[in-house]
């Protein structure tokens, strides 16, 4: 009786074992299409398309864009919409009077050695900027009609500055690179494509 038993239940966990792998092969086995996309020297697979973040229903829908003037607008839109405003943009480097060394925002990356981007998990390497309050920390932006560059670039709310108010975003810059790269530039395009983490 008791090799029965022993044979049944041997039995029993071959037939789940099997059942069980068929299940996670089921499941598994759905088609998903990415493409690679090549932002500012930035691969990523999960940034196929620059609304990703907010696109909730089908492929086919299309969520606008909403223009805005303010941060309190883009605050009020940017969690159920991708916003853009026109601002301007300025530069900072991590030894700045009255920067300590690491971002404001967790994880408070260390800046000081010259890192002057962070390794997000969908849009991958990441320029660090600092933004108004009411952005919150996390939030992905895609800038574009900078002077330095023509491509867009990727970047990433980690900072906050005492005169980083409105429509203006300062960019993290490294020790050793001159800060009239940057300077000061008005008319630069700013769109929000993940509102915070």
């Amino acid at each position: 009786m008791k090799k029965f038993y022993k044979a049944m239940f041997y039995r029993f966990m071959f037939v789940g074992t099997c059942a069980l792998s068929l299940y996670i092969i089921a499941c598994g086995n759905t088609t998903h299409t990415n493409t690679v996309s090549d932002v500012n020297g930035v691969k990523s697979v999960e940034a196929i398309h620059i609304v990703t973040e907010y696109k909730k229903a089908t492929a086919e829908e299309v969520i606008p864009v909403i223009p805005v003037n303010t941060m309190e607008e883009a605050a009020q839109y940017g969690p159920t919409n991708p916003v853009s405003f026109v601002g301007q943009m300025t530069a900072y480097k991590s030894n700045c009077a009255g920067c300590t060394g690491k971002v404001s925002c967790p994880p408070r990356q260390d800046v000081r050695n010259g890192n002057i981007y962070y390794n997000d998990a969908v849009y991958g390497t990441v320029r660090i900027m600092a933004a108004d309050p009411h952005i919150p920390c996390g939030t992905i932006v895609k800038i574009t009609n900078l002077t330095f560059t023509p491509e867009p670039v990727i970047g990433i709310v980690l900072d906050r500055g005492g005169l980083i108010k409105g429509n203006i975003m300062d960019f993290l810059i490294g020790e050793n690179e001159d800060m009239n790269l940057v300077g000061r530039q008005r008319n630069v395009s700013y769109e929000v494509v993940r509102w915070g983490w």
